[in-house]
């Protein structure tokens, strides 16, 4: 038992698994940002420019619901086909990946201005270095 509970320590405090979870708590509040911003934002918009109540209140209706009888009937529930909660969860995919795409894409472009290195002066070549001296030699030789 000691083995596993040294050994679960030791994956634990890795440093990927801390960044993972990091990750994954700052993933799930992007999500209700994100979320946020579809529900309250932009599907009020959508709702004003076509008119309706909003895509949440979109359904297709197969059965009709029966509220219960006086005479004791049980009620019936509505069965429907919910489409305009499909429509909605699919524009917030589509603003959740954009969203990710534009924040990896900012940040391998942090990253590689981070990582690269102060460009070297390359040695010159025998030949450019035996051109730079009939120059200097040249010029020396005009200027006499």
């Amino acid at each position: 038992m000691g083995k596993f509970l040294a050994d679960f320590k030791a994956f634990a405090l890795k440093g990927n698994v801390i960044d993972m979870a990091v990750g994954v708590i700052v993933g799930g509040a992007f999500g209700k940002i994100v979320s946020s911003l579809v529900n309250d934002i932009i599907m009020p918009v959508i709702s004003l420019i076509t008119g309706g109540s909003g895509y949440e209140n979109l359904k297709y209706v197969i059965k009709n619901g029966v509220p219960a009888g006086a005479d004791g009937t049980a009620a019936v529930e509505e069965v429907a086909i919910h489409y305009g909660t499909f429509i909605m969860n699919i524009v917030d995919f589509f603003i959740i990946a954009l969203s990710i795409f534009v924040a990896i894409r900012l940040a391998m472009k942090l990253k590689k201005k981070e990582e690269e290195p102060e460009p070297v002066p390359a040695e010159p070549t025998k030949e450019e270095a035996l051109l730079t001296e009939i120059r200097d030699i040249l010029k020396s030789q005009s200027e006499k």
